[in-house]
């Protein structure tokens, strides 16, 4: 089991022992949190973008330690990510509970050249979070973000941005809301576009709650970098027209650069069965000087306080590290948590840490059978590739962490490669790899790329010799990244630095943005991995079975937590 390590505080609410949760509860790549509670259930669905398995799910019986659940959608039935660009793919997952069922909406986004989308909206449905999923319901595609939400009067509604692709258009132009028939499986009736949103802009994110009354419309404005925010309004009719709190926006961390959570918007709010509220949103941790997120954005949560004027709050309206856990949140023992795994390959699947790119983990190119306690991956495209790539990896949940693995490679020719990758998306990786030279004898070397650009580090290529099976390892210190490598892991031989610094810092959200005049060409919004890839360039059959990995979070004082 593996539990997210969210709090270590036992100072709350005046009471000795009880609990703090401690931001992000979800640290790394975890953004745009949909949260639900189910009896004493809660779970947090997030974005996972071009990454299987779509739809990263984790849950908490009292919101401080969460335990990753894996993700929803496992298999092309339910996602085909083929020939999916960067930071396209799932966006922003709504999790609901209704009728027995648990619902969950899903977009598949296309692109977003030119000011289109191609947002295509999906409704899976279960009878528990461990599924089984039925067949993806079709939804419309005028926008992504979408939610359900079900009306006291056993009524369901489909929300949605409404993207306008029209130039010289606002292309976030409004919220707009469909009836959905939850016996029929289809949307029915006319579209109301129900909210246009605040002077902030960039509307989306919609989600609506019912409270004493009154329809409460949640929504994300000001884009989702340093001016982002979570915006409420409300009305006496779902269909409006809704009025926006005059407080401002409900939380935010724009204009305050000395906030460690940043970028704090895109938010959803559940109710404790003691009648506390809290609100799950996304926040990011930039690293100085550069302001650079290399663990993407994360998802985090607020207490909510309503007073006696109806609007919803949260102290000062930003975001804070430490936040008291609802009752009944006492201190106990927390496991081991995704901050550290030491994965010997001994499960018959990989465990629920681990994300393949672009394609699921399926036993054509994943085997966990062939040779006992080994993962043998079979090599794909080459990085730039968006078809078949072999590349299994888990999210960077520390600024200091290490990632070591155990490689037993044979390769043939320079375009079979088997290694170790700090990785952020196609365009932006470090790839430290075993190959073969041109006489056919293995070498060590590291492969980078800047924006696109592919070059060898040089000075770092070191012939192995006769050697098969070696350790390989990478160490992020911030904005630093160093690899090295050992010839005798099982004996617990010593490292051999490669002796170079690397910038880490390329592997994050905003260095990955590239603008062309009036135009965002691509954008970054997934956050650093590290990982195994086996590259096979030539088709040839090459393969390499890795034999143990470890990821573990790196003390002040330069110890691994194990």
């Amino acid at each position: 089991m593996t539990i997210a390590k969210a709090a270590v505080s036992t100072t709350g609410d005046d009471r000795p022992g009880h609990r703090m949760i401690r931001n992000p509860v979800l640290p790394g790549f975890h953004p745009d949190p949909s949260i639900l509670r189910v009896g004493a259930d809660y779970y947090i669905a997030t974005s996972t973008f071009e990454w299987y398995p779509g739809v990263r799910v984790h849950h908490s019986t009292d919101l401080v330690d969460w335990r990753p659940l894996g993700g929803v959608l496992t298999e092309r039935r339910l996602l085909d990510l083929t020939g999916t660009a960067d930071s396209c793919g799932i966006w922003a997952p709504n999790l609901t509970y209704a009728h027995g069922l648990f619902h969950l909406v899903y977009t598949d986004v296309a692109t977003f050249a030119g000011g289109y989308w191609d947002p295509q909206n999906y409704l899976v449905t279960a009878p528990s979070m461990t599924g089984p999923w039925s067949d993806p319901v079709v939804l419309h595609g005028r926008g992504f973000d979408a939610s359900l939400f079900h009306d006291e009067d056993g009524t369901s509604w489909m929300l949605s941005m409404c993207a306008d692709w029209r130039p010289g258009h606002n292309r976030f132009a409004g919220i707009s809301i469909q009836q959905y028939d939850h016996r029929d499986r289809r949307l029915t009736g006319p579209e109301h576009l129900i909210f246009e949103g605040t002077g902030a802009g960039l509307t989306e994110a919609p989600n609506i709650y019912r409270k004493d009354g009154w329809y409460y419309l949640v929504t994300a404005e000001g884009g989702t970098s340093w001016t982002h925010q979570v915006s409420v309004a409300r009305s006496r009719r779902l269909l409006g027209p809704y009025e926006v709190d005059p407080g401002g926006p409900l939380l935010t961390s724009s204009g305050r650069p000395d906030l460690t959570l940043q970028k704090a918007g895109h938010g959803s709010l559940v109710q404790t069965p003691a009648g506390e509220w809290y609100l799950a949103h996304l926040a990011a941790r930039p690293y100085p000087p550069s302001g650079r997120c290399v663990l993407g954005r994360e998802t985090a949560l607020q207490r909510v306080d309503w007073p006696a004027d109806g609007w919803p709050r949260i102290h000062d309206g930003v975001p804070a590290e430490l936040v008291p856990a609802p009752a009944g949140a006492d201190v106990s023992p927390v496991p081991a948590g995704e901050q550290v795994e030491d994965d010997h390959f001994d499960a018959p699947a990989l465990g629920v840490n681990w994300s393949t790119l672009r394609r699921p983990a399926t036993p054509d190119w994943i085997d966990l059978s062939a040779r006992p306690s080994h993962l043998r991956i079979h090599g794909g495209q080459s990085p730039m590739a968006r078809h078949r790539p072999s590349l299994v990896a888990r999210r960077v949940t520390a600024r200091h962490c290490t990632f070591e693995a155990t490689c037993e490679f044979e390769p043939r020719n320079y375009r079979q490669l088997a290694g170790i990758t700090a990785y952020y998306n196609s365009r932006n990786w470090y790839y430290l790899h075993v190959t073969a030279d041109d006489d056919g004898a293995p070498v060590l070397d590291v492969l980078c790329c800047d924006s696109g650009k592919v070059t060898a580090a040089t000075g770092l290529r070191t012939p192995l010799g006769s050697l098969r099976r070696v350790g390989l390892r990478a160490r992020l210190d911030g904005p630093a990244l160093r690899f090295a490598y050992t010839t005798d892991p099982d004996a617990g031989a010593a490292w051999h630095d490669l002796g170079r610094t690397f910038d880490a810092t390329t592997l994050s959200d905003e260095y990955a943005v590239t603008v062309v005049p009036g135009e965002p060409e691509a954008w970054g919004f997934t956050g650093a991995f590290v990982g195994l890839w086996v590259q096979d360039l030539g088709a040839e059959g090459g393969y390499a079975d890795f034999d143990r990995a470890v990821y573990a979070t790196v003390d002040a004082d330069g110890e691994n937590r194990r």
